[in-house]
Order: C-alpha cells, then structure tokens, then sequence
C-alpha cells in the first residue's frame, strides 16, 4: 500500500507491502507497538526507539504527533484518497475573498461601506443588532467591496448577504 505523507512543509512517499517499509524508494527497518487503551506507541526505526503519541486529527488522514517532546502536524493519505482530495480542491476552490454573510437574524444598524471601497482584514463592515446587542462585522480578508444589498434598518436572516467582496 502507498501513502503520501506531509509532515509540516515535507511530503514523503511511503509504501508498505510485503518486502517491508519504505520511505522515498529507501528501505527502512521500523516497526511499531501500540500500549493497549491509549494513544501512546513505541516506534522502532533502526536501532533507535521513540515514544509517540498520536491524536486524529478533524479531517480524514491528519494527525498530531508527539515525538520525543515535539509536536508534529501529519497528514497521512493512500492514492485514492488524496486522489479525491486533489480533485476537490481544484473543483470546490473559492475565489475571492469570502462574502460577508449574517451569523445570525438581526437588524443592521450601520453600514461603514459603499461599492468600490478597498477594504482590509479585521476593518468593520456592518454594525447588526442581535438580540439587543451591537455586534461589529468584520472583513476575514482584503478586499473592494462589489455590492452592498444590507442597508440600515433592514432585518435579515441569519446567512443574508451583506456585503459582497472581489
């Protein structure tokens, strides 16, 4: 079976079969021991042994890793399956910068935008009132602001569009 592996920056080609591992078309001698119930294993590589401890991460083949005190972000996928994730990010991939959209039903108060206006990441677009509270919307990303459909006095429901960026 072969995995492509990304720790940090690095990606890797790792392939298990019956020959044993290997790491980049090098054969390597590791095996690995589980401690039964827990997340800790020992990892032989060569002569050398490490404890690792091992987290799943929120998608599919990632994981945190921690190997003699220091932390590793590791994402572990076979053919098909970063296949798939490769076909998805061409397909899916936003473009521009996101739309700012209401995180919940309430009335906009202030609108500090018009069409045209460069915007910057943090800078406030919309002040909405929200169950009796003012709550400042603010850009994710830099921008020019395309379209403004929020108005003042406008009630809007929760996902409503507020203020449209390119």
């Amino acid at each position: 079976m072969k995995y492509h592996v990304r720790i940090g920056e690095e990606d890797h080609e790792v392939v298990l079969d019956g020959a044993g591992i290997q790491i980049d078309g090098t054969p390597v001698a590791a095996s690995v021991s589980p401690f039964d119930g827990t997340p800790v294993r020992s990892v032989w590589i060569g002569a050398e042994v490490h404890r690792v401890v091992v987290r799943r991460g929120a998608q599919r083949g990632s994981y945190t890793l921690w190997l003699d005190g220091f932390r590793f972000e590791v994402e572990a996928l076979d053919e098909r399956a970063r296949a798939i994730r490769e076909l998805s990010k061409t397909s899916s991939a936003p473009t521009g910068p996101a739309p700012l959209v209401a995180p919940m039903p309430g009335l906009v108060v202030r609108v500090t935008v018009k069409p045209g206006d460069d915007v910057r990441a943090g800078q406030g677009l919309v002040v909405m009132e929200a169950m009796k509270m003012e709550n400042e919307l603010r850009a994710v990303a830099a921008g020019r602001v395309k379209a403004v459909p929020a108005q003042p006095g406008m009630a809007v429901e929760k996902g409503a569009l507020l203020v449209e960026l390119e």
